[in-house]
């Protein structure tokens, strides 16, 4: 369960980094300096925003072994093999998710920016910040979770009692 929440907080964020990178039109970017994706790296690094893809890596490679298993439940041995080399051969890709979600804040931020952004990143409140957001990520999702399930019912009684005066009993 927990697991679950983290895997959708790591997909959240890097749907959120996806949203920023695509959110201004490619040519009103501004086109970020060496220095500003250095920075951006950092703030990456600091918020620990890449520490879920590791177990998001290994999850693809077992579903899609898990995948091929079902159509062959003789080539286990071999395919465990193959998720085994994988694993490490994809290990890297991480650093991909990193370049996206640096260029996407040294798309959006000033050298200045960026350099604030880090001050408070390494100053006492920053690293609460850093600390406590993950938390606030699971708490905030379980209670987006629960209000949207509140949602639906409230939406499906509303649904129902319309269909009712109109003569249909759902």
């Amino acid at each position: 369960m927990i697991f679950r929440r983290l895997v959708r907080a790591a997909c959240l964020m890097a749907l959120m980094g996806l949203v920023l990178a695509q959110a201004v039109p490619a040519g009103a970017q501004q086109q970020p300096t060496p220095a500003a994706i250095s920075m951006a790296k950092e703030i990456v690094d600091l918020k620990g925003s890449l520490a879920i893809f590791p177990s998001v890596i290994a999850g693809v490679i077992e579903r899609s072994k898990d995948t091929l298993l079902q159509a062959n439940m003789n080539l286990q041995k071999p395919l465990n093999d193959m998720a085994a080399q994988l694993r490490t051969e994809y290990a890297a890709r991480v650093n991909d998710v990193r370049e996206i979600f640096a260029k996407s804040y040294a798309q959006r931020f000033t050298e200045q920016e960026l350099k604030d952004i880090l001050t408070f990143l390494k100053s006492p409140s920053g690293k609460k910040f850093i600390s406590e957001e993950p938390i606030f990520l699971n708490e905030t999702l379980a209670r987006a979770e629960a209000w949207s399930n509140d949602l639906a019912d409230e939406v499906m009684t509303k649904f129902r009692a319309e269909m009712r005066k109109k003569g249909h009993n759902l």
